[in-house]
């Protein structure tokens, strides 16, 4: 008997059988693959022709990532670890993501916001003393403060104490309660928006004891509005001071631009709000009567009322 023979046919044996143990056991894997895992081999099966392959570094680095994957979905978080940071821990940060297919009415309003700011900035030449129009600061300041809520306010209680007639007394009452309106409702506004100015410019004092201390809206665009449509329709004015104290309001409106204090849709929305607060005034009108009662109130006065 050949020694050699039976040698070689001893081996043949051994790797058919051991061939046929890793077909099975290949079978066995695929089998529990289909069952719910998502790769057993850490590599697709099938390559499309299409796609070129990719080298050994960038499967093992998906592999290790489809494991973790997997690892974290076999072994859920205990109850005491916090998911919501672990998730915006994983989050891509906002200059690596994109938006895809924006909206139309997304882009229009970026693309106006973007030359509000432009042109608001640019007009912005009284800023400071070392600006364009530096040298007129001072005046527009001045300009400004015949807007402010606090001047308003205490010039209409000087004009209401010096008064002596009805008529007089009634439309300085309404328009008291119209400037206490206008500042209320553009400080709400302004709280719920919070819009910065153009310029980084802390609000001053006046503006703090005003609750004028964000950009949207003007409150001084929205008080020249108020008032000049106030004194235009109560007043009986001649025609060059009507056409001032248009342009009056106007320019209180764009003296808070040249300040860098607000931009230019902040200004052109405060115009529109203080035209709906007068409206508003001339809707709840108070009359002569009830404009005594309250100034009776006020001076503690009660014989004046009949």
């Amino acid at each position: 008997m050949d020694v050699k023979a039976v040698f070689t046919n001893t081996t043949e044996h051994c790797e058919r059988d051991h061939i046929t143990e890793l077909i099975f056991s290949c079978i066995d894997l695929r089998m529990k693959d289909r069952s719910g895992n998502s790769s057993v081999l850490g590599r697709p099966e099938f390559l499309s022709l299409n796609v070129p392959l990719r080298n050994n570094r960038s499967w093992k680095r998906s592999s290790q990532s489809k494991t973790h994957q997997n690892q974290q979905n076999e072994n859920p978080p205990e109850p005491g670890e916090n998911v919501k940071e672990r998730r915006e821990a994983t989050r891509l940060p906002d200059e690596d993501c994109m938006l895809l297919n924006p909206s139309f009415r997304g882009i229009a309003i970026n693309s106006l916001l973007a030359i509000d700011i432009c042109l608001s900035k640019r007009l912005g030449v009284c800023v400071h003393t070392t600006s364009s129009w530096g040298s007129m600061r001072s005046a527009v300041t001045l300009l400004a403060l015949t807007g402010h809520g606090i001047t308003w306010i205490c010039g209409t209680l000087v004009c209401l104490t010096q008064s002596s007639t009805l008529a007089g007394q009634e439309v300085l009452i309404n328009l008291l309660i119209a400037l206490i309106i206008d500042v209320l409702t553009v400080a709400g506004v302004q709280k719920l928006v919070r819009r910065k100015g153009p310029w980084d410019i802390s609000p001053g004092f006046l503006d703090c004891v005003a609750l004028d201390t964000y950009s949207f809206p003007a409150a001084h665009a929205s008080r020249a509005a108020m008032v000049s449509k106030f004194l235009l329709s109560h007043l009986v004015l001649a025609v060059p001071l009507r056409v001032l104290l248009v342009l009056w309001a106007v320019l209180v409106g764009l003296s808070r631009v040249l300040l860098g204090q607000h931009h230019l849709t902040d200004m052109v929305c405060g115009f529109a709000l203080g035209f709906l607060h007068f409206s508003l005034m001339e809707t709840v009108w108070l009359s002569s009567g009830a404009c005594q009662t309250l100034i009776s109130i006020g001076t503690f006065s009660w014989s004046s009322v009949h």
